[in-house]
Order: C-alpha cells, then structure tokens, then sequence
C-alpha cells in the first residue's frame, strides 16, 4: 500500500546554514535540488530527500538536542567511509559488522551534531 506518496524530507534545522550546506554539499556529495532561500533541498535518491533550514525561519528552531538519526542504506558501506574521508570528514570510527542487525555500519556527526549512520544490508538483513 503506497497511499500516494511520492516522496519524503526529512528536515534538519540549522543555526548556520551556509556551513550545513558546505557539509552535505561537499563532504556527502549531494547536489541541491530545491533552493527556496532560507531552505535547501537536497535530493538523495528518487523520493528522498534531506532539508537544511534556517532554524531563525523555519517551522522549528535550532536546538543543541539532536534526537534525529539520518540513516543512509548503501550499497558498500567500506566505499563510502573512504569518499566521505576523502572529501574530509573527520572520524575514527569504521565500517563494523553488527550480526545481531545484519548490518555493517558507520555513524557520525554533521556540521551542527546531527547523527548520521551509513549501513550496508548484510545477508539476511533488511532489503531496502
């Protein structure tokens, strides 16, 4: 049952948008596919999508509390250790295998501490 959705965003707010935008631009590789101004919307794949808004402007505010974990199932989650890297995120945490989940996975924090998990589906895990 698909009850019509076309796609979802998921919001982060911001206190420094322009610094966000740098993150998922430059470290994330995403390319924007909304600018609305005080908001930007960037497409990670066909109907999804991430938003940073100016937490000064938008519907929440900026909080330091970030209960909000940005999940990415990826194909090879070794592969995009070594691209974020690369394109210079700063982390010592690596790809490790969680049985019990049957994923292996990375997480990390943006510009502004928001969570982000990089996983790969081992077999008999989930199938996204």
């Amino acid at each position: 049952m698909n009850h019509d959705v076309k796609g979802v965003i998921t919001w982060l707010y911001y206190r420094n948008l322009p610094r966000a935008q740098k993150f998922y631009e430059e470290v994330m590789g995403f390319q924007m596919d909304v600018d609305q101004g005080w908001s930007k919307i960037y497409k990670i794949r066909d109907g999804a999508y991430v938003g940073l808004v100016d937490g000064a402007h938008g519907y929440h505010k900026a909080n330091n509390i970030k209960p909000v974990i940005l999940c990415l199932n990826v194909k090879d989650a070794d592969k995009w250790h070594r691209k974020l890297i690369e394109n210079g995120l700063e982390t010592e945490e690596q790809p490790r295998e969680s049985e019990r989940l049957k994923v292996k996975v990375f997480m990390f924090k943006d510009v502004e501490g928001y969570t982000i998990e990089i996983q790969e589906t081992m077999s008999g895990g989930l199938s996204i």
